[in-house]
Formats: C-alpha cells, sequence, structure tokens
C-alpha cells in the first residue's frame, strides 16, 4: 500500500511539473536571445494554428462514367465531411462526455484537469483522466492525419509522449480557441479522427456503421462511436461485438453524468439505462466504401478503363496521390453499354480463363476537337487473381509486346498516298516472291505472299486482300522513315516513340533505347509494314479514329470533365489535337480500306450482315502469335487484338475457342477469325440505333 501511495506521489509530483513547464511555456515572456527564440516558436505555432482554422482534409475521389453514374472510388482516407448542423446533437453530447466534458468552459488546455489527474494519480496512482482536451486531440490528429497523411512515421511523431510535443500541441490548441468558436473545433475533430475499418470523420462512420448521416445518429449511435475513437481497432464493433457495447455503454453512463439526457436523475438513469439495453445496430455487412479500380460500379468489367484513367491523369498533371487526397469529381467518357457490349463480344470469342490467350477491345469515338475513349474491355476481368482470369494492368490500353501484322500496310498506303507516289484505284505489282534490294543490306529481304493473287492489283484490292509483296515494293517507293513517321502521326504516338522494340517502356536516362520508331529507322528494316512490333490496342482504335475524322489526330481522352472539392474545373495539361494528314489523304484512305468487309475481303465473313459503310483492315502475325483487326464508321472507331498473355508465347490456333498450339503453325489463326467478329458483335450493339453514315467522297487526285 506504501509502495503504490509513493509511487502515486511521484506522479503527483512528476504531473505538477509538466503543469508548470506548460505554464511556462505558454506564457514565457519575449526577452532577448530566448525571446527571439519564443516569437518564431509563435510563428510556427500560428502558421499551424492557422492551417487548422482551413482544414483542408484528405477525402475521396469519385470517378464517374459518361452518365454521371459512380465506377470507382480513390482514396487514402474514406472521409464524408460535414457541417456543423448535419452533426446530431447526440453526437456532440456523446464526444464530449466520453473525451473532455469540460469542453465548453476551458480554453484549449484544462489546468483543472490537469490538477485532477495529479491528484488522483497521488490518491491511487493512476493517471488516465484529464490529459488532453478535445481542442489538442483536434491537434494532434490533424498532424497526424492530415499533415502527416497518416502515414506511421508521421503518427508516432504526432502523438509520441514528449514534454516538447506536450508543449507545442498546447500551445497551439491555445491560440487555436481564440481563432475559432468552439462549435467549429468540434466540428474540425468529428470530421478529422479515424472511427476504425478505414473510415474517418462522423460522416464516413455513420455510414459505414448504421447506413445513416451524422444528422440522424440515435444515442446509442452516437454513443458507439464515440466510444471508437482512441481504440477503434479494438473495440471493431463488426469483429467485436461485446467489448463495443461495454464501450458504448460506458459513453452512456457519462453522458448521464454530464446532463446529456435532463437534470432529473430518475429520468436520465430510465433513459440511460433504455439506451444500453439497445441492440448495436451494426448494419450486417459494413458499408465500407471500395476503393480503387475495382470500384463501386462493374469493377471487373470497368477497371481496365479506370487503370488508363489513372495512367492518363498522371501524365496530365494529376497524380495518384493527389486522386487519392484531392477529393475530385472526374465524370469520365466510358459508356457502360459500349463497355458491357465489348466485353461480352471479346468473351464470346475467348472464355477469360482460357489459359495463355487474351483478347482485348478499345472503343473510341471520332471526333475533330477530341477523341473520346468510350470502352476498354477484355475477354480478362480485372483483377489479381490470375487463375480466376483476371489482369491488373489495362491491356487494352497499354503496349503489347505484340504485333498487329498487316494492319501496319495501312501506314505505308497512306504515306504512299500523301506522297502522291498512289492512288486508290492505281494498280501496284504483287509478285508472289519479292527480295528487296533496299532492304536486308547485300542479301536483301526476301518476302512472299501467303496465298494466291493477281500480278497486279488495285491500292484498295490490295489493303482488302492484304498481299505482302506489294507492301513492300510500296513502303520503298514511299520510302521507311515516311511510312514510320505516318504510323506515328496517325496515332500510333506510344507504339513508336514510348516504347523499345520489346514494347518496354523508354527509360528518362536512355539507357534502353532507342524507340521502336527509332530502331526500325536506324535498321532500315523493310519488314515495318507487316506489323511485328509492340503495339497498343487503343492507339490502334484511335489511328482509325483519325482516319474517319479527316485526318485529325486526338489524344484518345477518358475525361470529360473534372471539378475539383468546391466543385471549380481542373484543366489538364492534354495534349492538343493536330491535323495529322490532310483531310483529302483521310478520305482516299478511308474509301481504300473499305473493301475489307466485301467478298474476297480478309473481314468479310466476320462482316455478314453488316451493310453500313466502314473501314477495315484485318492484321495476322507471321508467327501467329498475335492477330488484330481495326475498323471505323464516322461514328465509332475499334481495334481488337488477340494475343498469347502466358508466360512463354506460342501459336494460336483456329479452334473454338482459340487455344494455345505449341509451334505448329499450319493451323494459326487469322485476324478475321477472332478479332474482326469481337469487334464487329461489339459495334452492332452500339450502331443499332444509329442512322447509316456515308464515307466522305474521295478527290480525283487520289484515284
Amino acid at each position: 500500500m506504501f509502495a503504490a501511495r509513493a509511487t502515486g506521489l511521484f506522479k503527483l509530483v512528476g504531473l505538477c511539473l509538466v503543469a508548470g513547464v506548460l505554464v511556462a511555456a505558454l506564457l514565457f515572456p519575449v526577452v532577448g536571445g530566448m525571446g527571439l527564440a519564443s516569437n518564431r516558436a509563435a510563428d510556427t505555432v500560428d502558421q499551424t494554428s492557422g492551417e487548422l482554422t482551413k482544414a483542408e482534409l484528405p477525402l475521396v475521389t469519385t470517378v464517374q462514367d459518361m452518365h454521371g453514374q459512380p465506377i470507382a472510388y480513390l482514396y487514402d482516407q474514406y472521409r464524408i465531411p460535414v457541417a456543423s448542423k448535419d452533426i446530431a446533437d447526440t453526437m456532440k453530447a456523446a464526444i464530449i462526455a466520453i473525451e473532455d466534458k469540460r469542453f465548453f468552459e476551458h480554453k484549449g488546455v484544462d489546468w483543472q484537469g490537469i490538477a485532477r489527474a495529479a491528484a488522483k494519480a497521488g490518491v491511487d496512482g493512476e493517471t488516465s483522466q484529464g490529459a488532453s482536451t478535445l481542442t489538442q486531440q483536434y491537434v494532434k490528429n490533424y498532424l497526424a492525419f492530415v499533415v502527416g497523411k497518416g502515414e506511421q512515421e508521421a503518427y508516432a511523431k504526432a502523438t509520441e509522449a514528449t514534454l516538447g510535443r506536450k508543449i507545442s500541441e498546447a500551445r497551439i490548441a491555445t491560440q487555436l480557441e481564440q481563432k475559432m468558436s468552439k462549435d467549429e473545433i468540434l466540428t474540425n475533430y468529428l470530421n478529422v479522427v479515424p472511427f476504425g475499418n478505414g473510415t474517418y470523420g462522423v460522416g464516413a462512420a455513420a455510414k459505414t456503421y448504421f447506413g445513416t448521416t451524422p444528422d440522424k445518429l440515435t444515442v446509442p449511435q452516437a454513443a458507439m462511436l464515440a466510444g471508437l475513437v482512441n481504440e477503434p481497432s479494438r473495440l471493431n464493433p463488426g469483429a467485436a461485438v461485446e467489448p463495443a457495447i461495454k464501450r458504448r455503454n460506458t459513453v452512456i453512463d457519462k453522458m448521464r453524468e454530464n446532463g446529456a439526457f435532463g437534470a432529473d436523475q430518475k429520468v436520465a438513469e430510465e433513459k440511460a439505462a433504455e439506451y444500453k439495453a439497445a441492440d448495436i445496430g451494426v448494419v450486417p455487412d459494413l458499408r465500407v466504401l471500395p476503393n480503387g479500380c475495382v470500384g463501386a460500379g462493374d469493377g471487373p468489367v470497368y477497371g481496365f478503363f479506370c487503370r488508363y484513367l489513372i495512367d492518363y491523369l498522371d501524365k496530365s498533371g494529376l497524380s495518384i496521390d493527389d486522386l487519392r487526397k484531392g477529393g475530385y469529381t472526374i465524370t469520365t467518357t466510358m459508356d457502360p453499354v459500349a463497355t458491357h457490349a465489348a466485353k461480352e463480344a471479346a468473351e464470346q470469342q475467348v472464355p477469360k480463363t482460357q489459359e495463355g490467350v487474351a483478347n482485348a477491345i478499345a472503343v473510341v469515338q471520332p471526333g475533330g476537337d477530341k477523341h473520346r475513349v468510350r470502352a476498354l474491355a477484355a475477354n480478362r476481368d480485372f483483377g489479381n487473381n490470375a487463375e480466376a482470369g483476371q489482369s491488373a494492368y489495362s491491356i487494352p490500353a497499354e503496349v503489347t509486346k505484340f504485333g498487329a501484322g498487316s494492319i501496319y500496310k495501312v501506314f505505308t498506303a497512306a504515306a504512299a498516298l500523301e506522297r502522291g507516289v498512289a492512288g486508290i484505284d492505281r494498280q501496284i505489282d504483287v509478285p508472289s516472291v519479292y527480295t528487296s534490294r533496299q532492304y536486308g543490306g547485300t542479301k536483301g529481304y526476301t518476302v512472299r505472299n501467303a496465298g494466291t493473287y493477281p500480278e497486279k492489283m488495285t491500292l484498295t484490292d490490295a489493303l482488302a486482300q492484304s498481299p505482302n509483296t506489294g507492301f513492300i515494293i510500296l513502303e520503298e517507293i514511299a520510302g521507311l522513315n515516311n511510312v514510320v513517321d505516318m504510323a506515328y502521326r496517325l496515332g500510333l504516338r506510344e507504339s513508336m516513340q514510348g516504347v523499345n522494340s520489346r514494347g518496354e517502356p523508354l527509360k528518362a536516362d536512355g539507357s534502353n533505347g532507342p524507340s521502336q520508331g527509332d530502331q526500325y529507322k536506324r535498321d532500315n528494316a523493310g519488314s515495318f509494314t507487316l506489323g511485328a512490333g509492340p503495339t497498343s490496342i487503343l492507339e490502334l482504335s484511335n489511328v482509325a479514329a483519325t482516319i474517319v475524322s479527316g485526318g485529325k489526330w486526338c489524344p484518345p481522352t477518358p475525361v470529360e470533365k473534372i471539378v475539383d472539392r468546391e466543385g471549380r474545373p481542373v484543366q489538364l495539361k492534354e495534349a492538343p489535337c493536330d491535323q495529322a494528314v490532310a483531310p483529302e489523304v483521310a478520305n482516299a484512305l478511308a474509301t481504300a480500306m473499305s473493301a475489307d468487309v466485301k467478298p474476297n475481303g480478309t473481314a468479310h465473313g466476320a462482316a455478314r450482315g453488316w451493310d453500313r459503310p466502314m473501314v477495315g483492315k484485318t492484321g495476322t502475325t507471321e508467327n501467329h502469335h498475335s492477330v488484330a483487326f481495326l475498323g471505323a464508321t464516322p461514328d465509332y472507331a475499334g481495334a481488337v487484338m488477340t494475343f498469347t498473355d502466358g508466360v512463354a508465347p506460342q501459336v494460336i490456333c483456329n479452334s473454338t475457342p482459340p487455344r494455345l498450339c505449341g509451334t505448329n503453325d499450319s493451323n494459326g489463326v487469322f485476324g478475321g477469325q477472332v478479332a474482326a467478329p469481337t469487334w464487329f458483335n461489339t459495334m452492332r450493339v452500339l450502331h443499332e440505333p444509329l442512322p447509316h453514315k456515308p464515307l466522305p467522297p474521295v478527290e480525283p487526285r487520289y484515284r
């Protein structure tokens, strides 16, 4: 007993000394050199307390589809700020009763509370009462979760048990009380503090635990939330019901003691008993807001678009850190109808769990001022479970390791049209075998056709039937460098200048370069027109959009508009549109590409029943590791690529469904067999309500 009392007396002396030091620190006179130091400290306190009066809290960014429906949320702290008038008096009474019953009497630091704690320590050795006021707790939580962003090191520093921190906290709290009303401090406190399960602030807590809003909180609900503030993990009502109820009931008793249930003691006790008998009332499944690209909507389907959006915004001036704290509302260009149609079409051709075979599609809406990305989808679901057919990177948007095959012949045709060395009705030579002396060094570069063709064909027929030799010859005439540049200009900008020949993003120091486009030029590689190099499906789609937009290239944007937490528009650093080729060249190219869906065209089989004017081009790489289709109408453009996404690339065989078949390419799949059907099944859905639109006329000089 004596030892306990002695320990208590030591604590009493210690607390008295602490109280004295705090008073001295708060009232320290400004004299001499020490005065200068004190002035600087006061300036720091003033600046910090000024920040607390504004309290720009980390908020949730909401991502919406084109109709304004949420598809994802991005945040570090799930918080819904609320005004004082939107917080029930029950909540205010509960938090004051359990945390700081003299809140309306002190001026930021509760000297009576400190003295009471010291006295209690002297009697029984306990030191749990009267340590920090709500104002001090607000300072501590603001420094930990707003300034420190909730990071472990910042939290440890904001809560460290040192005299220096307590002095600083007390000084800031005292000054804060001179700048803000008690109600403002209480409201800000309730908007900052964590309530467990990833929720911060009473707005998010009310929704998470009770599916309600703070203005509707009952006494038992408010008491439970108030009880969570000190130990939200230990008192988690979703997992530890009994400790949470016990703590809630303690808060209710404190509310009664503090007069929250009226002055009549008997009535107050009856009310308290009634409140304590209530069920915990927590919703069966805690309504924690989903975080990230799995999202609020159909995450496995929408996630690829969301991933592209985040990457696009990062390049345009909004980092993921900005998004997770800024409280933006982002209205995207994503069309849920187009996205689900694309997803269904991709899976119809290749099931999501088909080992080693990915089938991805991008849909872009053409335009002279903006190219809106309407859908990014794949047979895979978006997610981290590969065994369930999921992928966590944006398959349709990133540059794949595989090529688009003969689709690249479009760039050769465009360069030839622009330079006036070809016309869409003029014939080109199509030998069965051709050895180029311009490529391949001293040995030359020999190519063969995969099928039988006449010796001469019009450019239009050649694009539809895709002989290899004719386009090698045309590439010689148009110039390889011009063809590579044309691919970049029409839309393969990241594919040509953002990655190397292995499809790896270029490092800032250039150590893994050159770019793919520069590599083709440096090597004088005539194989470029056969499309074996890494290619982005989204960029292919945007190539088609550029062609049917009169040659106007615009970045494929996922953003319609962004507003900040105050509703103010946010401007992005997006690349401006540019006239990639003259409208006359684009229009001629569009007509030249219109025969692929007609008899003898490589996409004719997939286009059965399609009667709209369109441009199209299939592609198949030589080893059948990937196939593709690019197509567009004046309303929608899109591209599909089917490729091997396993550890070791193999031939994709033409079977139902397509499968990997090692190195045997005798039954390899072609672009018209998987990729093209995916495109047409998607586009039939999108075009059904739309009138037919013709392709633009062709000027005679390009005939």
